[in-house]
């Protein structure tokens, strides 16, 4: 060893000795406390035997009924949800918002001529207007159908051979995609068809539009859902119909021509009052630090709305039901809301972030349950990684449910999205998608979906992780 390395060896011994000590550890910031994790077992094991959501999704979906906005039972809904969570102790508002009333009239189909026609017949065509469809006229429109998979084969046909169709796009729903459990990635891809479809086929000169349906379960059921008229296209009659009857259309018109005729007469009524429901625990420390808990109370209108989303409405409501009961109290406030038109405009959403984005900076969490009642996995989270770590105790707490996972995503809820973009940390449980996508948005969205196990697993999720939030000692990254 060279003498001048000798030389500076008490040096570094000097250096590493100070530099241990500098290293000492500290106590670790506490996350939580004692109390509030013990609480939170309390609040699981509680949920997890409660029925209370339950009655409440069974008294939306089979009391009330569909509740697509503007509707007398969304109203109703409305008065429902107010009533039930000031029962609890919530301190409860309305937040007026107009909402769009778009009423479902007739809608036909029926296949007038094709290949190998027998003399004198026709063959029917199970189909739902889209919302919010313009009408065809009252007699109907009698076009040839064409058929395009994708965007890309219907930009590939001449203007003149979509001219004054009926443009069918065949896009099918990935059921081996839902059956992974990736149920709303497949969704994401085939709704596109639906939200845009009738525009591309109106700039090509299409005279009404029709989309494959976009679910996972071939029981010959039309999935309906809100398509999006673009400015710069006219708007003509748009519908869904089932999987099997896209598939008959498909394979007629490999055959030759395929003449539908189609009667849609739903009606674009005025603007009508709603409001969201907004119920408040106060926060005893922080009560203007808000965590939301949230799902969305109207519904389509084909079925009663069980699983989109009265499931949703019902477990917000149970958190704040179960918070009440057990006395527990939140440092920070603790806000269910019940969201009014999600399904058709957002009306609602955007109506809140309006009121409240001065506030911003005190919305602390945001949580949105819309993915129907399947059982939970965990936390979808759309935020900092650092929240993983903070929440451990939580998931921890989870897992005797099997809801312990976290997945970090780009988007939690649509009603939450304007709060998500402030970057205020979102949350929504990690549900099983592999059966939703079966009856949602159809006439099977029924009580009868719901496993009340499952729902009540739900609510442990929801009611865990927002008294959590609330209870946190350290703020969350932003």
């Amino acid at each position: 060893m060279k003498a001048w390395i000798f030389g500076l060896l008490p040096l570094f011994l000097c250096a590493v000795r100070c530099e241990a000590q500098s290293a000492t550890p500290t106590a670790a910031p506490i996350v939580f406390s004692p109390q509030t994790l013990a609480d939170l077992k309390r609040l699981q094991q509680t949920a997890l035997n409660s029925d209370y959501a339950y009655r409440q999704v069974a008294h939306l979906a089979n009391n009330i009924g569909p509740r697509l906005s503007g509707s007398v039972q969304a109203a109703k809904a409305v008065e429902y949800v107010a009533n039930e969570l000031k029962a609890i102790g919530c301190q409860v508002q309305l937040e007026k918002v107009m909402v769009p009333h778009w009423v479902r009239g007739e809608e036909t189909a029926t296949l007038v001529q094709f290949p190998g026609q027998a003399e004198n017949t026709t063959q029917k065509i199970l189909l739902c207007a889209l919302g919010p469809s313009v009408a065809t006229p009252p007699e109907g429109i009698t076009a040839e159908v064409i058929a395009a998979k994708n965007f890309d084969e219907l930009k590939a046909l001449p203007r003149e051979k979509v001219a004054s169709k009926i443009v069918l796009f065949n896009y099918p729903f990935d059921k081996q995609m839902a059956a992974e459990g990736r149920g709303g990635e497949a969704y994401g891809e085939a709704v596109v068809y639906r939200g845009d479809g009738p525009s591309a086929a109106a700039r090509q000169g299409a005279v009404a539009c029709l989309v494959r349906s976009v679910g996972s379960a071939d029981y010959r059921l039309p999935h309906t859902g809100y398509t999006k008229y673009a400015d710069d296209a006219p708007k003509i009659p748009a519908a869904a119909i089932t999987a099997e009857d896209a598939e008959l259309i498909v394979d007629l018109a490999r055959q030759g021509p395929v003449r539908m005729k189609l009667v849609l007469t739903p009606q674009q009524l005025p603007d009508v009052e709603s409001a969201n429901v907004i119920g408040d625990i106060k926060g005893t420390e922080h009560p203007e630090q808000i965590v939301i808990v949230s799902g969305h109370l109207d519904s389509w209108d084909l079925a009663t709305g069980a699983t989109d989303d009265g499931a949703g409405v019902a477990v917000s409501m149970e958190a704040a039901n179960l918070i009440q009961k057990l006395h527990l109290k939140p440092k920070r406030t603790i806000r269910v809301i019940a969201w009014m038109n999600e399904e058709n405009g957002l009306r609602g959403s955007k109506q809140y972030a309006k009121n409240h984005e001065k506030e911003w900076s005190n919305h602390f969490a945001v949580m949105e349950t819309d993915g129907g009642a399947g059982h939970p996995l965990g936390l979808n989270v759309k935020g900092k990684p650092e929240i993983k770590k903070m929440l451990a105790p939580v998931l921890a707490t989870l897992q005797e449910s099997g809801a312990g996972g976290t997945n970090f995503v780009e988007h939690v809820g649509a009603d939450i999205e304007p709060m998500e973009e402030a970057n205020i940390p979102a949350f929504s449980p990690i549900q099983d998608s592999r059966f939703y996508f079966n009856y949602h948005h159809t006439a099977a969205d029924t009580l009868d979906k719901i496993m009340p196990k499952e729902l009540g697993e739900n609510s442990a999720v929801v009611a865990v992780a927002a008294y959590a939030l609330a209870n946190l000692e350290q703020p969350l990254p932003r």
